[in-house]
């Protein structure tokens, strides 16, 4: 593999469509709450704010926002959601946590072409039975030679990585959209950073860029254009 470099790239919103789903289903909740006299604008700010307080406790993906969304209404509405209330809302929790997987624009073939010459880990944040069905259902894992599911992503989280596969900090990179969780903390340990944001990133994702001084930052528009910077090696 070419001088032995090791991508470790992100799943949600950076392979596949991931929070367009959530928002179309907080869309839907900001609906059902417009009903009970709950202003889109303060429902939601009000939402994003249990949501901060409950994924350290409860962790991400369809459970704990599930519990956020029921949680925001009995907030707004002061009273304890209606057993019709509590069924729609749980299936909007179905409903995301059945999402069908959307990879982004020529994903496939650009993990195909690199997979040749790169080792390519996949570590992706969140619910562990949750996210290990998406790696399932899209079928990611044939075009990677790791996968790793972990709870959050934080710097100690990305020391454990590079240890667990022993990755050389100056010839490893992470590939991701949030900021927060991959951008900042893989700069933080030492390894460089490949910075392609998404239309629809979460907006607890959201996070100034933080490169240290003499950090290694690229930042695309497009998920292809990692061939451009990760050259594939010719084979003779």
């Amino acid at each position: 593999m070419t001088e032995n470099t090791t991508l470790i790239i992100d799943a949600d919103d950076t392979l596949w469509e991931n929070n367009v789903h959530f928002e179309d289903a907080t869309d839907r909740f900001l609906d059902l709450v417009g009903t009970r006299g709950g202003e889109r604008d303060s429902v939601r700010a009000r939402l994003e704010s249990i949501e901060r307080t409950n994924v350290p406790v409860h962790g991400y993906g369809s459970v704990g926002f599930t519990r956020s969304l029921l949680e925001t209404l009995e907030a707004v509405t002061g009273v304890m959601p209606t057993r019709a209330e509590r069924e729609t809302i749980t299936a909007l929790g179905h409903g995301v946590r059945n999402m069908p997987i959307q990879f982004l624009p020529d994903v496939v073939d650009t993990l195909s072409s690199l997979r040749r010459s790169y080792r390519l880990i996949l570590f992706t944040k969140g619910d562990a039975a949750e996210q290990s069905d998406k790696v399932h259902r899209s079928g990611a894992a044939a075009l990677f030679h790791e996968v790793e599911v972990t709870p959050e992503k934080k710097p100690a989280d990305y020391r454990r990585l590079i240890a667990t596969h022993s990755i050389e900090r100056a010839r490893g990179w992470m590939v991701g959209n949030s900021p927060r969780s991959d951008i900042n903390p893989a700069l933080g340990v030492g390894l460089g950073a490949v910075f392609i944001p998404h239309h629809s990133t979460w907006s607890l994702e959201h996070e100034e860029v933080s490169a240290p001084v003499g950090a290694r930052l690229k930042i695309l528009d497009r998920f292809p254009e990692l061939l451009d910077h990760f050259p594939i090696r010719s084979e003779r």
